[in-house]
């Protein structure tokens, strides 16, 4: 044991006086070798999805996935809306649900453009510009000038010529805008609900996920059924589901799909703006040029990234890691091993040539990624967020707090199970519009958990719905950073997110409901209460005793 130590201790310092790696991702070499005693392992697990979303953007590959997805999907404006959608989720079950948003809007709105052109877009916008800066100045959301704003006050002034026109033409006219307006909106409406529903079908898709792992570790140290691959196989088929029920109520409900016209033939306005944003698509594409060397490689190291973390141990088979000791690999050391590569990789093919020829330069490659650009582009102030929170569902469990607030739950003894988690979808999904929903998840976890105790039911089965319900905002624009940025464009008002988030809502619930009493429980075992929950519910009952004890006693 002692050598082996001493090993680490040497090859850190040789990586230190060498720099052969940055400083800091040497420093980052214990998590493998002595990861129990190095910070909690869940947020190196989400440290290791935001690097390896840093060098994702870092060459312009999920740009890069968006726009041949698009081109793919075709340009009708309901096609293109599930195209947004199903990239926006897929980028954000990598990258951060607000980056994504933040890089497929512009997108979306280039595309609108070539449908739609500019004329009379500052009408539109004139209407809620009002009731938006308003909401925008309440709320303290910062406002996001956009390249439609601006275009919108340069309008071509030639196009306003006089002319003469029937009472058919302007009643064509006035449902050509409203079609428009609607279409518009229900672009930019899909982008941050897809980025939310995306979010949930991994772990390191949202913070609220990876505080469930943390918290599950520090109250059932003994549970083992969730990690990366038993959470995707739950959560992924959930969000396609979902996704393709949010798309469908979009898109009715803004004109994308009309049950009334399927067999209307199109006007020759619509089959032009078609052909104008397959263009728009196909000339965005081609101005990011052929595929790079340094895009391959991230794309490799992210299949790999993936591969790994879901074929680690998905329970329903054995996984790699079966093959090592119990505990010594988890999701966390596999992942950060991945992304440590990332900054000794070069960025461009190497040549075996330099190898042999004493002439060649001794010129310095850029690996696929640098430190600096870790640092400029990973949250950081997220892995303190995490930890602050399992600190705080540690002191609740240390204290008895989270034994005493389960003790004040006997109201809720009598509901049956699959009552409860509709319950504690709804109050928490409520709660999330108001709330962030890190914040939300580390005050209800603790509570979620002695409920499930009090109910002798799996912790799971309560403590999974609450998860991703605080995920489910989609009502305001308050609710979620995505959202926000979608409403700070100018061209949606309140009361749009409110009557399409609250059906959104509603199906989030429902399905969530019908997922835990269906699949979720082949892949947790949630038809049973397990025995890491009895060892916790034993030590909780020795606890509250002791708690009650000494309250009589200081009585």
């Amino acid at each position: 044991q002692e050598g082996r130590c001493l090993y680490v201790i040497l090859l850190m310092a040789l990586y230190w006086c060498t720099e052969a790696l940055p400083l800091a991702v040497t420093a980052l070499l214990p998590i493998f070798l002595f990861h129990p005693q190095y910070f909690l392992d869940t947020n190196f697990l989400f440290l290791s999805g935001l690097i390896m979303a840093s060098a994702i953007e870092e060459w312009n590959l999920h740009r890069r996935i968006a726009l041949r997805v698009l081109m793919l999907v075709g340009v009708q404006p309901a096609r293109l809306i599930l195209g947004m959608m199903l990239t926006t989720s897929f980028l954000s079950m990598w990258l951060s649900n607000t980056a994504s948003t933040a890089m497929m809007l512009p997108i979306a709105n280039a595309i609108l453009k070539s449908l739609f052109g500019e004329k009379d877009t500052s009408k539109d916008m004139s209407r809620g510009n009002e009731e938006n800066q308003a909401s925008l100045q309440q709320n303290k959301l910062y406002t996001v000038p956009t390249e439609m704003q601006f275009l919108a006050s340069t309008e071509d002034k030639d196009l306003t010529e006089e002319k003469e026109v029937t009472s058919d033409a302007l009643s064509d006219l006035k449902k050509e805008e409203e079609y428009k307006t609607n279409i518009w909106k229900g672009f930019l409406i899909s982008i941050p609900y897809a980025a939310s529903i995306g979010g949930t079908a991994t772990l390191t898709g949202t913070a609220p996920n990876l505080i469930l792992l943390g918290q599950l570790k520090s109250y059932f140290p003994e549970c083992d059924v969730v990690n990366f691959g038993s959470w995707f196989m739950f959560a992924f088929p959930l969000m396609l589901i979902f996704l393709l029920l949010g798309w469908l109520w979009i898109s009715i409900l803004y004109g994308g799909i009309n049950l009334r016209g399927w067999k209307t033939k199109k006007s020759n306005i619509r089959v032009d703006a078609e052909a104008r944003a397959r263009e728009v698509i196909k000339e965005d594409y081609q101005k990011l040029g052929p595929t790079k060397f340094a895009e391959q490689a991230i794309f490799f190291f992210f299949c790999m990234f993936a591969i790994m973390l879901f074929s680690r141990d998905p329970k329903f088979i054995p996984g790699w890691a079966s093959l090592f000791a119990p505990g010594f690999i988890s999701d966390a050391v596999t992942g950060i091993t991945i992304v440590i590569i990332l900054f000794f990789f070069p960025s461009q093919k190497p040549s075996f040539r330099w190898w042999f020829d004493l002439k060649a330069p001794n010129t310095e490659t850029q690996p696929l990624l640098t430190w600096r650009k870790a640092q400029e582009t990973v949250p950081w102030n997220i892995i303190l967020l995490l930890g602050g929170g399992f600190a705080m569902a540690k002191g609740c469990e240390e204290s008895g707090l989270s034994v005493w607030i389960g003790g004040r739950l006997h109201p809720l003894e009598g509901v049956p199970p699959p009552v409860a988690v509709i319950l504690i979808t709804i109050v928490i999904a409520l709660f999330t519009e108001f709330a962030s929903n890190t914040a939300t998840i580390i005050i209800f976890l603790p509570v979620l958990a002695e409920l499930a105790i009090r109910l002798k039911v799996n912790p799971l089965y309560l403590m999974i719905p609450g998860t991703i319900g605080c995920s489910y905002a989609f009502m305001l624009p308050v609710s979620t950073p995505p959202n926000s940025i979608a409403f700070s464009s100018g061209h949606l008002m309140v009361k749009d997110m409110a009557r399409t988030g609250l059906l959104m809502n509603l199906m989030g619930v429902l399905l969530l409901s019908l997922a835990m009493n269906t699949w979720a429980k082949s892949i947790f075992q949630l038809g049973t209460f397990p025995a890491w929950a009895n060892i916790h519910a034993e030590n909780a009952t020795a606890l509250l005793t002791a708690v009650e004890n000494v309250t009589l006693s200081s009585l």
